[in-house]
């Protein structure tokens, strides 16, 4: 299952089921990638902070000793690929009671999410994927594993070049003989005419995938067709690919690639060389700016912005001490906690839904003053940090007359729709209407409640005493999006005036679609 990307927002992970580890060998687990026929990838960090693809396989694979015999064998292996085009592995345990691999964390979407949100891509780009693929594969092939499933989803995109996962896992599972189990390794629509026959596989085999993947993303047409999958092989072994929406001047690059007999196959060094031969290219191939579509590349900037290393906090009680806020990535995505009433995609009630919300909303903040204040005392937990003081103007400055804890700092949050806004007081995303303190949102910009304070930054630095001075001199009830799009801060002061928020709004989809915001808390001292 692989991330939402909402337009013009960063990708959402899909949350992290309860059920699921929140640490496994030693790396904390965040929230799932995906997850398939060989198991579940989490995105976990390092105890340094750095970011992480850790596999676990299914529980079936783990109870196989030939399965566990072989995925320890190709571990070795994988360990010695040290391709710039692969994701490199930096952790396994063979032996865990559910075997695990981790490799780096690539922020970018798949081949097959490219090519299903922005259709086919250009020749050119097509033909450095080629080439950074072919370089993998003579990495791969170097350290004598064959990787058997290369395919679109198993290709990531990054500003720099493709990186090709996936690879070891595949090739244990195979050997084991799990194949009863139903699981049939490979994908119909890449596998070589011997693999999907059940002869022998050798690099071969990957370079007719290769081809195929191409094919698919040159033309956005898989080249043996759709349909049941017994079909798709009859035509992989007895059938031409079908390269008619491929751009002409990639027929004979990619039709030999998908030659029916090994042997005929161009090797990755043969490939590279054709790819530096082609006039698109040249002779020095170059992830530079502009190899991918403006749009693709919008997106890859996106995700690599985060996720963030963490650094150490304490969360007023909503999180363990010690734990990032941007290691949080559940609260900062679609919160597991069903919303009454929420608007499904596609549902023609929109405009009546909001104007229900926005009514309710108002309900919600006649109240507010009656609870904020026995909210706040039984929701929060002192919290160590720094201390700010705002200057008394009458002394001159010369003693500080009030003092502010910081709560939480720099957490990043979004919340996917207007189903849900921010609980202010818990820095985290909450279902809508379930949080005392809390900046809503409708499509056009924050919704504050009735009785909170809010003020926005002239410049881009807000301290808190300035927020304090700017709520009391200048004060805001409207906050739209379009006015801090440059990331211009701004504040929330609580109903009771003991707490404040100091906000940047990260980036919004227009239409209600997600809202990422920074947050950071303070809290009056004494």
């Amino acid at each position: 299952m692989p991330s939402t990307q909402p337009p013009g927002g960063k990708p959402i992970p899909p949350p992290l089921p309860p059920d699921d580890p929140r640490e496994i060998g030693g790396y904390r687990v965040h929230a799932r990638l995906g997850s398939g026929g060989m198991g579940v990838v989490y995105l976990a960090h390092t105890p340094g902070g750095r970011p992480i693809a850790l596999k676990t396989v299914r529980e079936d694979f783990a109870a196989d000793p030939e399965f566990r015999r072989r995925f320890a064998r190709e571990v070795a292996s994988a360990r010695r690929i040290h391709g710039l085009f692969t994701a490199q592995v930096v952790d396994a345990d063979v032996d865990a009671a559910v075997p695990w691999l981790a490799t780096t964390y690539v922020p970018g979407p798949s081949l097959q999410q490219v090519v299903e949100r922005y259709g086919a891509l250009p020749a050119r780009t097509v033909l450095l994927l080629v080439a950074g693929i072919a370089e993998a594969l003579q990495s791969i092939h170097g350290a004598g594993v064959v990787h058997r499933d290369l395919k679109p989803a198993n290709v990531l995109v990054a500003e720099d070049g493709p990186r090709v996962i996936d690879f070891g896992i595949a090739r244990a599972a195979d050997a084991a003989g799990l194949t009863g189990t139903g699981l049939r390794m490979g994908t119909a629509a890449y596998m070589a005419p011997e693999q999907a026959l059940g002869h022998a596989v050798t690099p071969a085999t990957d370079v007719f995938a290769l081809g195929a993947l191409a094919a698919y993303v040159a033309g956005g047409v898989l080249p043996f067709g759709t349909g049941p999958e017994s079909a798709a092989l009859y035509r992989v072994v007895h059938e031409p690919a079908d390269l008619s929406h491929v751009p002409g001047e990639l027929h004979g690059l990619l039709g030999h690639c998908l030659a029916k007999a090994p042997g005929q196959r161009p090797t990755p060094a043969e490939l590279i060389a054709a790819v530096c031969a082609h006039p698109a290219v040249g002779p020095a191939p170059e992830f530079g700016d502009g190899w991918l579509p403006e749009a693709v590349g919008r997106e890859i900037e996106r995700r690599a912005v985060g996720p963030a290393a963490p650094r150490p906090t304490l969360f007023d009680g909503t999180s363990p001490q010690g734990t990032s806020p941007h290691d949080r990535p559940t609260q900062a995505a679609t919160p597991a906690v069903p919303v009454p009433g929420a608007r499904a995609a596609g549902n023609d009630g929109t405009h009546d839904e909001q104007s229900m919300r926005r009514d309710r909303r108002k309900s919600r903040r006649r109240s507010t003053a009656l609870t904020a204040g026995a909210a706040a005392s039984a929701a929060l937990v002192a919290a160590a940090g720094a201390v700010y003081w705002l200057d008394d103007p009458e002394r001159g400055g010369a003693e500080p007359a009030v003092a502010y804890t910081q709560g939480y700092s720099e957490v990043e949050l979004t919340a996917p729709d207007d189903g849900y806004e921010f609980d202010l007081g818990a820095g985290k995303v909450a279902p809508a209407e379930t949080a005392t303190w809390y900046l809503a949102r409708d499509k056009g910009g924050f919704v504050l409640p009735e009785d909170v304070d809010a003020f926005v930054a002239s410049g881009y630095v807000l301290s808190p005493a300035d927020c304090e001075r700017g709520v009391d001199a200048e004060p805001v009830t409207s906050l739209p999006f379009d006015e801090l799009a440059d990331e211009r801060p701004f504040c929330v002061r609580s109903a009771d005036g003991e707490r404040l928020v100091v906000a940047r709004l990260v980036e919004f989809a227009p239409d209600g679609g997600s809202v990422t915001v920074v947050l950071s808390r303070y809290r009056k001292k004494g």
